[in-house]
């Protein structure tokens, strides 16, 4: 099983990476830190007849991963409630790859298996659960499926090492992860 991870936050070594990083430890995976890559947000052209045109940026080096790999865990700190920005500027350019003649993506998409870990403040555990659903709905709508999830509760760098239920969710989900492998 191959297995990407597309970490969505705006902070090297930030909570959410560092249960990423626990819950794929001894795991081979590939990351991409979307915060490093140049992803332009989308141009609507659903209704246009080409139904999209190209963009010079590296979008298109990110979807090629993410359909090269069997298993995507979507690792992202919950921002205001929802995905980080990074990740959801990611998500809406899906759109133009729904269009895209070089890719059958709903097909391909189908074919995968999708996570999600995040953390945040406020009552992750439960302010966070609109952002599962969200996923939950974008994973259904291209055929992808869904695996599970991880929340955790840090703010400050380096608090989601005092949640004893992330940590123990994420060596349970690490577990799972190789019996799969």
């Amino acid at each position: 099983m191959k297995i990407l991870v597309l970490h969505g936050s705006s902070r090297d070594e930030g909570n959410t990476e560092q249960l990423t990083h626990l819950a794929l430890q001894g795991i081979p995976h590939t990351s991409i830190r979307l915060r490093e890559k140049e992803i332009r947000p989308i141009h609507d052209q659903r209704h246009d007849a080409d139904g999209f045109t190209s963009v010079a940026d590296d979008y298109d080096e990110v979807i090629e991963a993410v359909l090269a790999h069997d298993f995507l865990i979507f690792s992202t700190p919950i921002y205001w409630y929802g995905m980080s920005g990074h990740m959801k500027n990611f998500v809406d350019r899906w759109s133009q790859s729904l269009r895209d003649k070089r890719y059958s993506f709903k097909e391909a998409m189908g074919q995968k298996s999708a996570y999600v870990i995040t953390t945040g403040g406020d009552q992750p555990r439960l302010k966070g659960l609109p952002l599962i659903q969200q996923f939950q709905y974008i994973f259904s709508f291209v055929g992808t499926t869904y695996a599970g999830y991880i929340i955790g509760e840090g703010n400050k760098p380096g608090d989601i090492l005092d949640d004893k239920r992330a940590i123990e969710d994420a060596k349970i989900f690490n577990e799972w992860l190789k019996s799969q492998q």
